[in-house]
């Protein structure tokens, strides 16, 4: 995967990152003749270009700015959304409770925005593949957008099909040939039969689920399978802290729940998972009991019950879709363009300057 530069002066076509006094963030794509503008004042692309990374810049009213390189979650936390993304936080345990490693083979069923398939890009490394399914035409465009505009151009090792991975994936992919499987999708206990068939021996699936009901039901797949390791069910909270002379406690506002991650290993063929040992208790359960928990279990299940909106994911409209591909476009075509010395059409000049990003720094 081409990523941008990571050290050293701006040049053109660098996405720069810039934090007023207030801690207000505004990301830019540098390019020549560009200026950036605030109502507190202006400063030209040409003044950044050149300029060390980490360096403080004055706008046209003396207020001063902080330039730097956007790491990878400042880029994700801003880019165009279609689908709600994975957090820099749950991305970082994806990459360490999976094992990804530079050179895996890896599929990835929901691409969503891309903010997870960039994180995966840059752990399996140029020896590496991401292979990821993405059931809407929308998401995958959006996605493919924000890759070129972060790494400049489509990554090589990055396969992006539409459609159902329970479809497309058998036809892909040769058996056995995947080392981690990622799941972030609304049902990916459907997906447990062709997961372990694309899996080899040892191979990693992890899930990140929304719902305490959707955590439920991967599980109990993974473990009626019988083609996996016990499963492993985990959540990530982050707290910040204000730290300030004597004033040091924890922030008013944090990230608390996002997602749920689970996590199982493929068994060789043949192979029957010996029983956890563990006392009799009141809470044995039986199949009914999860019937009555799990709207799709048991003899009257409805697995139409299990939907976006029923588990509380907010829908996006087409319209709004369409929208947040072209931004992701413009964006994407202008990062190249500018890179490429290629400045002058409507869309760059468009392009040039991303809504703001609320986080303080």
């Amino acid at each position: 995967m081409a990523t941008p530069a990571l050290r050293g002066p701006f040049q053109l076509g660098d996405r720069v990152q810039l934090t007023g006094p207030k801690g207000r963030m505004n990301t830019i794509t540098l390019e020549a003749g560009g200026e950036f503008h605030s109502h507190k004042g202006m400063i030209r692309h040409d003044d950044i270009v050149g300029v060390p990374d980490a360096s403080v810049i004055a706008n046209s009213n003396g207020e001063e700015y902080l330039a730097l390189r956007p790491l990878l979650s400042d880029f994700v936390m801003s880019m165009p959304r279609g689908a709600a993304i994975v957090y820099p936080k749950d991305a970082a345990q994806i990459i360490s409770l999976a094992d990804i490693f530079p050179g895996a083979r890896v599929v990835e069923a929901g691409v969503g925005s891309g903010a997870l398939s960039l994180h995966l890009l840059r752990a399996v490394g140029p020896e590496g593949e991401v292979h990821s399914f993405e059931r809407r035409e929308e998401f995958a465009d959006i996605a493919r957008a924000n890759a070129r505009a972060y790494a400049g151009e489509d990554p090589a090792n990055w396969t992006v099909r539409v459609g159902d991975l329970q479809e497309a994936l058998p036809s892909a992919l040769e058996s056995g040939s995947v080392d981690r499987v990622v799941l972030d999708m609304l049902a990916p206990w459907e997906c447990v039969g062709v997961t372990a068939e694309a899996l080899a021996p040892g191979g990693v699936v992890i899930c990140y689920v929304a719902t305490v009901t959707q955590l439920s039901r991967t599980v109990e797949e993974f473990r009626r399978s019988g083609l996996f390791t016990h499963p492993q069910a985990s959540e990530t909270m982050v707290r910040g802290w204000h730290v300030e002379g004597l004033a040091v406690r924890p922030d008013h506002r944090m990230v608390g729940h996002t997602g749920f991650l689970v996590t199982a290993r493929k068994l060789a063929p043949g192979t029957n998972l010996p029983s956890l040992k563990r006392r009799a208790s009141k809470s044995d359960f039986t199949d009914a009991d999860m019937a009555s928990w799990l709207p799709d279990m048991g003899a009257d299940g409805d697995p139409g019950a299990w939907s976006e909106e029923n588990v509380g994911q907010l829908v996006k409209s087409d319209k709004i879709l369409r929208k947040k591909a072209r931004e992701a476009k413009r964006i994407a075509d202008h990062r190249v363009g500018t890179s490429e010395g290629v400045t002058d059409t409507a869309d760059a000049a468009e392009a040039a300057e991303t809504a703001p990003d609320e986080r303080s720094q």
